[in-house]
């Protein structure tokens, strides 16, 4: 199997936490072929998609230790045919690079792109989990999305609790997340000048606050609409925020039952918009965020529960090319079976 990951670049990996290298580790233990570019990279020659890529040299055996394969790793590179892999497994860091997308419009007929170019368009801000009804609306916490100031403060003024979350509607990472109360109002259109621009550049979240999220929230990572780890990330004393990134620190967690009922809801709709491996941020059995572009936390789920869930991920991706080529296969056979009987 061929295996392309769009991504950032290799020398920005931190070898000893980073999910990417963890997938890159597994689909090199396999003998699998493995190929690394950035949406940079990406080129058209001849209305043929192309990237310059690094293909990951199978000249020595891979080292056991991630760390150790990361630093010992050899490349060649090549202008390779994106049409030419058996999967591309997209793993670029937020914000979503559209341009990136269509370059793969033209391939995405024969090639497994994880996750779903479309699933990434509609699915990479945090309007996503307002497209969820029925049963999995009722783990949506309250949300309004608005450049309006007037009607931002409106909503602050009329809500029913004494604080609100507001974020930027593009952030990533838990940048520019912040607690706002109704006792500090008079500096909230301040704020509001701040997050949304003179311009009116940029929409702003305002969201219910969920109570417990002083005491962080659950990552949950999906897999083809299933649910196969989760860690708790507990925020630092001096900030609301329990983003890894941002200063929190990860704890083992059993996902419970709410959490599973939370995952059966959404499951469905993630695997028909073709969102196969996504990071759920889950507060009090609320749904708060859905990462789609590069969901983190396998290395520390990993650390927490002594399992490997790049195996279980790079097992489903193989189960997919395998069923692909089966299909083809069998086209293949039935109109070679028509071509005969139009021969005789």
């Amino acid at each position: 199997m061929k295996i392309c990951f769009l991504m950032y670049p290799w020398e920005r990996i931190e070898p000893e936490t980073d999910s990417t290298l963890r997938l890159i580790h597994e689909a090199a233990l396999r003998g699998l072929t493995v190929v690394l570019t950035t949406p940079n990279n990406l080129t058209i020659r001849e209305s043929v998609a192309y990237a310059f890529c690094n293909v990951l040299k199978k000249t020595t055996k891979v080292s056991t230790n991630i760390p150790s394969f990361y630093k010992s790793a050899e490349f060649k590179r090549c202008k390779l045919p994106m049409g030419g892999f058996d999967v591309i497994i997209m793993r670029a860091n937020p914000p979503l690079d559209t341009t990136a997308l269509n370059f793969l419009d033209s391939v995405r007929n024969d090639v497994f792109i994880m996750n779903d170019i479309d699933g990434l368009r509609i699915a990479n801000n945090k309007l996503y989990p307002a497209s969820f009804s029925g049963d999995a609306a009722r783990f949506i916490p309250v949300t309004h999305v608005s450049k309006s100031q007037d009607y931002l403060e409106q909503v602050l003024e009329e809500s029913p609790t004494e604080k609100m979350i507001m974020k930027p509607l593009n952030g990533f990472g838990g940048q520019g997340v912040i607690v706002v109360e109704k006792s500090a109002q008079q500096n909230f259109r301040s704020l509001l000048d701040f997050y949304i621009g003179g311009d009116q550049e940029n929409y702003v979240i305002l969201q219910e606050y969920v109570e417990g999220a002083n005491y962080g929230d659950i990552r949950i990572l999906m897999l083809n609409g299933e649910p196969i780890g989760a860690m708790r990330r507990v925020p630092s004393e001096k900030d609301i925020r329990s983003n890894i990134h941002a200063g929190g620190k990860e704890v083992k967690h059993v996902i419970t039952k709410d959490e599973k009922r939370l995952c059966k809801a959404i499951g469905a709709q993630l695997v028909r918009d073709g969102l196969y491996l996504v990071g759920l941020d889950v507060i009090n059995g609320k749904l708060i965020e859905v990462n789609v572009l590069s969901p983190g936390g396998i290395t520390r789920i990993n650390k927490l529960n002594r399992t490997r869930l790049q195996k279980h991920i790079i097992d489903f991706i193989e189960n997919v090319v395998s069923a692909r080529e089966l299909v083809i296969e069998r086209k293949n056979s039935f109109r070679k079976v028509i071509e005969d009987a139009e021969a005789i």
